[in-house]
């Protein structure tokens, strides 16, 4: 999935071979899943969430959005329909059904494997990618902020996400 992203975004051509090198971090990529496919598109793109290159995204599915962050296009690839009957027939005699997968996944087309969109991001890339030295303190709980991912609440306060309602846990007691 990755090496394609790369294909169709003009990255890479036909001939390349792995590996990719996101040196310049030109390539900003989009994961909808937290499982293994997450790992074999972060080796395959060079993005990496330390780097600030890759984000998850969890919405439990086998998709990638790659972003050229010098033009601007985005690509958003997913499984096609099809792909797991067709590996297995390609396949039949495989041992198993990951297998069949993997004997198909280097012989078929990336096309019959796959669907390929021309997205537009929601927000600008340069909000989404914002400016690592920029830093700020939540007025509630002390917390730095970093890469301009505070929220403007009442009377000009500037809170974390988690002061402002938006958290993923709930405080229980101090250790």
């Amino acid at each position: 999935m990755g090496l394609y992203g790369l294909r169709l975004l003009g990255l890479v051509d036909d001939t390349y071979r792995p590996p990719f090198v996101n040196g310049d971090k030109r390539l900003l990529t989009f994961v909808e899943t937290d499982g293994c496919g997450a790992d074999g598109i972060a080796v395959a793109t060079d993005c990496a969430l330390g780097r600030r290159t890759l984000r998850v995204v969890d919405y439990g599915k086998m998709a990638a959005t790659l972003v050229d962050t010098h033009t601007n296009q985005a690509i958003r690839l997913h499984p096609h329909p099809d792909s797991r009957h067709l590996a297995q027939s390609c396949a039949p005699e495989a041992e198993s059904r990951w297998h069949a997968y993997r004997q198909a996944y280097q012989v078929l087309p990336d096309e019959a494997m796959m669907v390929a969109q021309v997205v537009q991001l929601r927000q600008p890339i340069t909000a989404i990618i914002s400016h690592p030295e920029a830093r700020t303190i939540c007025t509630v709980c002390g917390e730095e902020i970093m890469n301009e991912r505070e929220v403007m609440g009442e009377n000009g306060r500037v809170l974390c996400q988690a002061c402002a309602g938006n958290s993923y846990y709930q405080q229980s007691a101090a250790l």
